[in-house]
């Protein structure tokens, strides 16, 4: 690997494979694997604390433009890929609550707490020696990444994957749900207004339909060498 690649910016659809193979290319890397939907459930776990409902926009803005949110390499052995501090405390465990699961997805929605996030992702990531993952990475967050890698696979393999690891965890699991509403998050991430989900003009773009997860990850660590 070369001295300039300390940067790698992955992007794609849900079950696209990013999280596995950024977790894993990070770890052999021996780099900070960095999910960004960590920073909104921080804000979100940082909201209920202080009695905020999650319906206040403005509210929440503002607490999202205010508080100090960073995610470092992990510090305790417990499982965990990363810490997660806000205002200096450990949330990592605390934003994985299914009081959080229930509003993250309408604070994350919020314009104002979306451009928050994006500014202190940009800090973390230009710290360098970072595997960051999400839907705007190499197009909004970090479009200056020394590698941009946009996954792709198709709706039907997706919701494939999906399929498997919610029965592999004992949960009820319909194919035809999980496609439905795959595509729809599709149409929705792809068309939006703000940050639409789409590849970097400069990333490269590994359909991983038929690959395996080794597959993928030999692909992204010859990249990340060349």
């Amino acid at each position: 690997m070369t001295d300039r690649v300390r940067v790698i910016a992955i992007d794609g659809p849900a079950a696209s494979g990013k999280t596995t193979v950024a977790q894993r290319l990070a770890a052999q890397l021996g780099y900070l694997f960095f999910d960004t939907g960590v920073m909104y459930r921080a804000v979100t776990v940082a909201a209920l604390a202080r009695g905020i409902a999650p319906s206040d926009e403005a509210a929440v803005t503002t607490l999202a433009e205010s508080i100090s949110i960073d995610v470092r390499p992990p510090s305790v052995d417990d499982g965990r890929m990363y810490d997660v501090l806000a205002e200096g405390e450990d949330v990592t465990w605390r934003i994985r609550s299914a009081e959080v699961d229930r509003h993250v997805s309408e604070i994350s929605a919020y314009r104002g707490v979306r451009q928050a996030m994006t500014r202190r992702q940009r800090e973390i990531g230009l710290r360098g020696d970072v595997v960051m993952v999400g839907r705007d990475i190499g197009t909004v967050v970090l479009p200056e990444a020394d590698l941009k890698i946009y996954l792709d696979a198709s709706v039907d393999a997706r919701a494939q994957r999906r399929h498997r690891e919610l029965q592999e965890r004992g949960e009820p699991a319909d194919y035809d749900e999980i496609r439905a509403a795959m595509a729809a998050r599709d149409a929705y991430d792809s068309t939006r207004a703000l940050a639409p989900l789409k590849p970097a003009t400069d990333a490269v773009t590994l359909d991983t339909t038929h690959l395996t997860v080794d597959e993928v990850v030999a692909r992204a660590l010859a990249l990340a060498s060349s």
